[in-house]
């Protein structure tokens, strides 16, 4: 059963990739067609400053896909590792996968903020969910 939750990592993991992708795009794009010295672009305040919202928007989401999804891949691979996985912790991890691909979505395009935090809020309970049950089965 645990195998079955290598599937979501891996999608999580190419989301990650689209979105650094993505980001790279938007910024060389950006910077060539406005003539933009790289060297200006040497630090996340001057990118801010030098990049419009809708350019750093990707960036503040490849950010962001390195804070609490950290924590969704070391119980992912905890429950690899232990054995310990059920269909529940399958059915979450897709949850969770699904509603980060969803985030992203919104916070690489309309970027709209209520919208964004509904779906990381959420991703976030049912991340936290599999870490409670988690500990509840390890203790």
């Amino acid at each position: 059963m645990s195998h079955l939750l290598i599937q979501p990592v891996i999608l999580l993991m190419l989301l990650t990739m689209c979105v650094w992708l993505y980001m790279y795009y938007l910024r060389i794009g950006f910077s060539l067609k406005n003539k933009i010295n790289a060297q200006n672009l040497s630090s996340p305040e001057k990118c801010n400053s030098l990049l419009p919202d809708v350019v750093n928007q990707p960036s503040n989401n490849f950010k962001n896909l390195f804070e609490a999804p950290v924590i969704f891949y070391v119980v992912c691979v905890l429950l690899v590792v232990t054995n310990n996985s059920d269909m529940v912790f399958v059915y979450l991890a897709w949850a969770y996968v699904a509603l980060r691909i969803i985030h992203s979505l919104i916070h690489c395009t309309f970027n709209n903020v209520m919208a964004r935090f509904f779906t990381y809020f959420i991703s976030s309970i049912v991340m936290w969910v599999m870490v409670c049950k988690f500990a509840y089965i390890s203790l």
